[in-house]
C-alpha cells in the first residue's frame, strides 16, 4: 500500500505546477480529477469478498488529507515570496510590481494571479506578507501553513454550495 502512496504523490506533483488563477469550479473539477486518479492507483476495496470502489473519505485518509489545490496554493505563495526577494531590476520582479495601464475591456475584470494569492494570504490571516517574504524560513513556513490549511478548502466548498 505504501508504494501506491508514492505513485500517487509522484503523479500529482507535475500537475501541481499550475501558476494560473483557477475559478472555484476549476478547483472543484481538479479535485474530482485527482480523486479519480487516486481511485485507480489505490484500487478497489475487498470487504467480505465483495469488491467496491473507495469513497472520498477513504481516499482522503490514504493521502493523509493531501489536496492538489491546497498544494498548488502553497506553491503560489512560495513563488510569490521568491519573486519578492528578487532584485528590483529583474524582469519577473518588475512584472510583480507593475500596475496595468491603458484601456480596459468591457465587463468584469478577470481575477489576476497576484489578487488570487493575496486572497489566500488574507484567508491565512497574514498581515505583512512582504516582510515575511524577506526571510526564506518564514516564507516556507507560510507556504506550509497554506498547504495544511483545510479552512481554504472549506471556504471554497461553501462558495460552491451557496450558488
Amino acid at each position: 500500500m505504501e508504494h501506491n502512496r508514492i505513485i500517487a504523490t509522484a503523479a500529482q506533483k507535475p500537475i501541481n505546477t499550475l501558476q494560473i488563477t483557477l475559478t472555484a469550479e476549476d478547483e472543484n473539477n481538479l479535485r474530482i480529477f485527482e480523486r479519480q486518479i487516486l481511485r485507480e492507483i489505490f484500487g478497489p476495496v475487498n470487504i467480505d469478498s465483495m469488491w467496491r470502489t473507495r469513497n472520498n473519505m477513504e481516499i482522503d485518509k490514504l493521502t493523509e488529507g493531501a489536496d492538489i489545490v491546497r498544494f498548488n496554493k502553497a506553491k503560489r505563495i512560495k513563488w510569490l515570496g521568491h519573486v519578492q526577494r528578487m532584485d528590483q531590476a529583474r524582469p519577473t520582479r518588475k512584472l510583480l510590481d507593475r500596475k496595468p495601464m491603458g484601456i480596459r475591456p468591457v465587463g468584469r475584470p478577470r481575477q489576476r494571479w497576484q489578487e488570487d494569492v493575496m486572497e489566500d494570504l488574507k484567508k491565512l490571516k497574514v498581515q505583512n506578507w512582504k516582510e515575511m517574504a524577506k526571510g526564506r524560513r518564514t516564507g516556507r513556513d507560510l507556504a506550509e501553513r497554506a498547504n495544511t490549511n483545510k479552512g481554504l478548502w472549506c471556504q471554497i466548498m461553501m462558495m460552491i454550495h451557496s450558488r
